[in-house]
């Protein structure tokens, strides 16, 4: 169950320890996703060279895999980083950027899963649907489904793979593959900034660096993206000032927003 209390304390750990969160991300959102996890107190670093993602992969808090911009090697990177994290015990996030949509994406992402299995799998539902069933397709990284038509693939995906997913979209869901969490905070606004989906699955990485329940950290994670999303859409003209007020609204995140926003 999501809790004020609960979210609060995973947000003053971030803070107070700074965890190091590994991104081996696309070149779309890497200044993005470093930005939001400074703000939101973690120590972000970028590093997809085969020759050092073992070395960097062992001193994180937690490793991030994002597919969003593949090419041979960095899929290497990405295979070694994982095998790392999990011989370590760090936490993996996983998001499987606009699989779906092409053939590599989806085998890409199905070999990296069937060599390594994710500590948690964040995606929208379209995506996540396409793990499981090939012939779903994505509007390239855009959902095609709504977050409740993924449910039963959630939980079967969760199943398979002893892990957490978290499926974002107008309601975020979160599942270990039995209970069900729902978030209903978010704004309109928020699909229409690119990389806000990945920023989410960057913060996810900073939640599970700290929690080790895997499912409140991925429901503390879209619970404060959410709210944060709320928060800055309150101060902004539109997208261009929404992607700059979400910082803010990480930074200066209290209690009380919490309490006052959740749902």
């Amino acid at each position: 169950m999501l809790s004020v209390n609960q979210i609060w304390h995973d947000v003053k750990q971030i803070r107070n320890t700074a965890p190091l969160v590994h991104n081996i991300t696309n070149y779309v959102v890497m200044n993005t996703t470093a930005n939001a996890l400074l703000s939101i107190g973690a120590s972000p670093v970028m590093a997809h060279a085969v020759e050092e993602v073992e070395d960097m992969t062992s001193i994180a808090g937690a490793l991030v895999i994002n597919i969003g911009t593949l090419s041979p090697r960095w899929i290497d990177a990405m295979s070694l980083a994982m095998k790392t994290a999990k011989q370590r015990g760090i936490p993996i996030v996983f998001d499987p950027v606009g699989a779906g949509a092409t053939k590599y994406r989806t085998n890409t992402c199905n070999n990296l899963l069937s060599e390594t299995a994710p500590s948690i799998i964040r995606g929208n539902a379209s995506e996540i649907m396409s793990l499981l069933d090939a012939n779903i397709a994505t509007r390239g990284v855009d959902s095609s489904h709504s977050a409740d038509s993924a449910v039963d693939a959630a939980k079967e995906l969760a199943k398979s793979f002893n892990c957490v997913v978290s499926v974002s979209g107008e309601v975020d869901l979160i599942t270990g593959g039995d209970e069900i969490v729902k978030i209903n905070n978010g704004h309109p606004m928020m699909p229409k900034v690119t990389g806000l989906g990945c920023t989410a699955t960057a913060i996810t990485g900073a939640f599970a660096a700290v929690n080790k329940s895997l499912s409140n950290a991925a429901a503390n994670a879209m619970a404060v993206m959410g709210i944060c999303g709320e928060i800055a859409a309150e101060k902004s003209n539109g997208t261009g000032t929404l992607q700059l007020n979400m910082l803010d609204a990480f930074y200066n995140l209290n209690e009380e927003h919490i309490s006052e926003y959740l749902k």
